[in-house]
Parts: structure tokens; C-alpha cells; sequence
């Protein structure tokens, strides 16, 4: 894949060079998109293959915020939840002020996995271990809880889109064909009908996971260029001697 910048955000003319500091917090920000996907997907992963009674051919993933360890599925939810929320904000301010609607998907997607970790949905279907087989009443907090992950994959799902459509645009087809593909992937596992629904359900967060830190990494190669292009770091990226 090419290396063309993902920014469409041309710098206006006698515009102010950003400080060093504020370039280095932005750079920060993209460090929480790098972080979120691989923590959320580890721990789902560690806490699936540990917890006694889970199977996910039956239980969904949020489930994992039951029992005795929930709190630590709990955390992981509103921990990546505010990582993605953090990227959103590096990545606005690396695009500029013309694109929002990727990092406004990107952060109703954050605020969703918070939301997630912060309403937990009523025990069921056997999970936790000493739970009734079926499936109890509604709670009004796991009311709360059921819109939400759909919310937030259906915004991440957006995002996908709308980075298609951008690194189209600046002609970086293997990258609109990745973005694409991750989209069009992570819908239909989520909407594909039948058994297996938590197994793909997975699935899908691991591939959108992925993806997002890869667009974070791709950020953080454009937030390099822009600062070699004002002149803040040199070509083997350490900062400019100050000799004045």
C-alpha cells in the first residue's frame, strides 16, 4: 500500500506551526487507537477461555461482565471505550478542521463500549454458573445494555465506509480495499443468520479491532509527516536543535 498522507487538510498560508508539545499530546492520542483493539481483543479472549461456564455457541460476549469476574470485562469495555473516544480526538486533529464524520463514528463507537461495560445485561442461559437456563425479564439497566454494542459496531461499521470512500479519493486503493473489505466482513458476520452468532459476533471484533489500529498507526505516519514538513522533528525524527 502506498504511503500517500491520510490527511486531506491543506495548511493555509501564514497559518501557525503547532508547538512541539501540543504535536507530541496529539501523538499521544494516536497511541490510544493503536492500544484499544489489541486490549479489548486480549482480554475478551482471556477472560472467554477462563471463565467457568461460558460457552460462546450460547452466551454473548458482554456476558463476561457476570460473576465474580466481571468487573474485570466490566473495565476492559469502558478502558477501550476511552481509548477509541482519546483516538477520535488525535485523529480530528491530525485531518484538520474539514473531515468529522470519521472521528465523530470512531467516538460513538467509544462512547458505546462505555455504555456497554457501564449497563450490565441480567444473568441468563445458565452464565454465571447457578443461573436459571433461560432467559429472565429485561432489566432496565440490560435495556440499556442491549443498544449499545450494536450502536457502537454500527458506528465503527461508518467509519469503515467513510475511510473507504476517503483513501479512494487520494487514490490509496489498497487501503480503501482493506477499509471496505473490514466493513462489508464485520456486517455480514454480525447480521449472518442462525447458530454460532456470539463465535462470529467475535469475529467481527477482532477484523474492526484490527483494522482501527491500523488506521491509527497510518495516522500516526501522517502526524510525522506534517511535523518534518513544519520542520519540528528531523529526518531520522529527532526534534531540531534549537540554534538561535
Amino acid at each position: 500500500m502506498s504511503r500517500q498522507p491520510v490527511s486531506d487538510a491543506v495548511p493555509m498560508a501564514g497559518a501557525a506551526t503547532p508547538p512541539f508539545a501540543t504535536a507530541r499530546f496529539t501523538g499521544a492520542l494516536l497511541v490510544c487507537g493503536v492500544l484499544a483493539g489489541p486490549l479489548f481483543v486480549t482480554v475478551i479472549a482471556a477472560q472467554a477461555l477462563t471463565s467457568d461456564g461460558f460457552d460462546p455457541s450460547r452466551h454473548p460476549i458482554s456476558a463476561l461482565s457476570l460473576g465474580d469476574r466481571g468487573w474485570i470485562q466490566i473495565a476492559d469495555f469502558v478502558l477501550a471505550g476511552v481509548l477509541s473516544v482519546a483516538f477520535a480526538v488525535g485523529l480530528r486533529r491530525v485531518l484538520g478542521p474539514a473531515p468529522t464524520v470519521g472521528p465523530l463514528l470512531i467516538a460513538v463507537y467509544g462512547v458505546g463500549l462505555i455504555v456497554t461495560g457501564a449497563f450490565v445485561g441480567d444473568p441468563g442461559l445458565g452464565f454465571p454458573p447457578g443461573t436459571e437456563p433461560g432467559i429472565p425479564p429485561l432489566s432496565w439497566h440490560a435495556a440499556v445494555h442491549a443498544v449499545a454494542p450494536p450502536v457502537a459496531f454500527g458506528a465503527l461499521i461508518g467509519v469503515c465506509a467513510v475511510f473507504t470512500r476517503r483513501f479512494l479519493d487520494r487514490g490509496r486503493r489498497g487501503w480503501a480495499s482493506y477499509s471496505g473489505g473490514t466493513g462489508v466482513a464485520a456486517l455480514a458476520l454480525l447480521l449472518w443468520p442462525g447458530a454460532g452468532g456470539t463465535v462470529r459476533t467475535a469475529v467481527a471484533v477482532v477484523i474492526t479491532s484490527a483494522w482501527m489500529t491500523a488506521v491509527a498507526f497510518d495516522a500516526g505516519a501522517e502526524l510525522r509527516r506534517q511535523r518534518r514538513a513544519a520542520g519540528m522533528i528531523t529526518g531520522d525524527g529527532s526534534r531540531p536543535t534549537d540554534t538561535g
